[in-house]
């Protein structure tokens, strides 16, 4: 028996996969993977297609002779750090210093997501000093660094929960069907890398404390769709796992020593201790809660809806391409490729179909029709990518881009009507000890659940004296 996300396949649903696999015998098995997961409607929980995770099906299904793939159009090559650094970057790996000199450490702990300007610091920080290296993050992921006094004292990574982790299904009394709807709700901490010349009594607690207050609220806004439960594997031949239990970590028991290769489990002689955290209130009883009957039994998936451009008002006085066009372009004009207009437009658009990620941003462009990217401000023949769009929107002024498109939102017919919610939170986390956490007050529509203007309350008032400045911002 074979089961996917929930379903049981037979010999119907192997039919059907091979039939898409032997219409594109050209194509990379990424591209299949693509293709199968377009043919099945399969969505990750950010609305993104579950490319990777069906590549590993088809893989498995192969080898098992249910499927026939195609021979590689290249031969497998071990992907080692030596392939996954440049040149110039393994010549930076070999002057890094095994123990340079420590600084003076004073200060407030800030810890914070990394910038896309310092991501390459951190992958070569993290093999250098990590003793397992820098990870291939592949999906969903999150990367943090922590400072103390402006200085780098730390690293982590979270990402997607293991597929196999018999302590905690077991805690959580998981069958197929309940993982495979609850396993997005629980994520993994990847790495945990306290610089190895930092010496500071409990640095570990208080920077793993500190992520974890704002671990929730950041993978929502990145992904889309809350987590509920942090877990970690600890080498107990090497660490006691102090740091988790001082964080009021929960252990769970010990793995049976295997390892993943590739889409395979082997044995490795090594149990790891498993150690969770609940992130929210009542996570056990939410992850353990019966499907109801109104539920798909695969994981959860968040639809695309078919958004009808032709009733959207883009082009026109005080419509969506003219409201862009007011943005401040941060780009130099030299090698720009995509217009701002077009990778907003398409990101707004995107976004209101349904699309929570950038990937998932990017997969629908390239769903669209060539008329379609041209009503959307696009010239050129294909979409942009998702590296484009990540990109731009690392640069842009968010409060701008915020302002005019929930003014814009806020304006269209089939909202006019609606009355607005005006909502106040206080982001946790987001206090240095120096400072107070950020108290933001959204504006909010009833039906749809869209917020179309935010506004951060100043540190000497309250909620009441922001809602001004907010609905001058939102409806003009």
């Amino acid at each position: 028996m074979v089961v996917y996300r929930g379903l049981v396949f037979g010999s119907r649903e192997f039919s059907r996969i091979q039939r898409v696999v032997d219409g594109l015998k050209a194509a990379s098995y990424a591209e299949m993977a693509e293709a199968v997961c377009r043919r099945f409607g399969w969505r990750s929980a950010d609305g993104a297609l579950a490319i990777t995770s069906c590549r590993l099906l088809m893989d498995r299904l192969h080898r098992r002779g249910m499927i026939r793939l195609p021979e590689p159009q290249r031969a497998a090559v071990e992907r080692t750090a030596r392939r996954r650094f440049s040149c110039a970057e393994r010549a930076l790996l070999e002057l890094m210093p095994q123990m340079p000199c420590p600084a003076e450490l004073t200060g407030p702990l800030d810890v914070r997501l990394i910038a896309q300007a310092e991501a390459r610091g951190w992958r070569l920080h993290m093999e250098r000093y990590h003793y397992l290296g820098c990870p291939s993050l592949v999906g969903q992921s999150l990367r943090y660094a922590a400072f103390i006094g402006g200085e780098l004292v730390a690293l982590l990574a979270w990402g997607a929960a293991a597929l196999h982790n018999p302590p905690r299904d077991e805690r959580l009394g998981w069958d197929v069907m309940t993982k495979a709807k609850r396993l997005p709700g629980v994520v993994q901490n990847v790495r945990f890398l306290i610089l190895p010349w930092v010496k500071l009594a409990h640095l570990a607690s208080r920077v793993l404390g500190a992520n974890l207050r704002r671990l929730a609220l950041d993978w929502q806004a990145r992904f889309g769709y809350p987590v509920l439960l942090a877990e970690t594997f600890v080498d107990v031949s090497r660490f006691r796992g102090t740091c988790y239990r001082a964080s009021n970590w929960i252990y769970l028991g010990q793995t049976h020593g295997f390892s993943r290769r590739g889409a395979s489990y082997q044995p490795n002689g090594q149990p790891k201790a498993v150690l969770v955290y609940p992130l929210q209130p009542h996570a056990f009883e939410r992850l353990c809660a019966p499907l109801a009957a109104t539920e798909k039994p695969a994981q959860e998936v968040h639809d695309m809806i078919k958004l009808d451009l032709t009733r959207l008002p883009l082009d026109g006085r005080g419509d969506l391409i003219q409201v862009l066009r007011r943005l401040p372009d941060p780009r130099k004009r030299r090698g720009i490729r995509y217009s701002l207009v077009t990778v907003m437009a398409i990101s707004v658009c995107a976004t209101l179909a349904g699309a929570q990620s950038v990937e998932a941003i990017a997969q629908w462009a390239s769903d669209q029709s060539k008329s379609t990217l041209r009503r959307l401000g696009g010239w050129r023949q294909r979409a942009p990518s998702a590296n484009t769009f990540r990109r731009i929107m690392g640069e842009i002024d968010v409060v701008a881009m915020e302002r005019e498109v929930g003014g814009w939102l806020a304006k269209q017919s089939a909202f006019r009507d609606q009355g607005l919610a005006i909502d106040g939170k206080t982001l946790r986390g987001s206090g240095d000890g120096s400072e107070k956490p950020f108290h933001l007050v959204n504006a909010v529509l009833h039906r749809e659940g869209l917020v179309v203007g935010q506004v951060r309350v100043p540190d000497k008032t309250n909620e009441i004296k922001a809602v001004e400045p907010l609905l001058a911002n939102t409806t003009g």
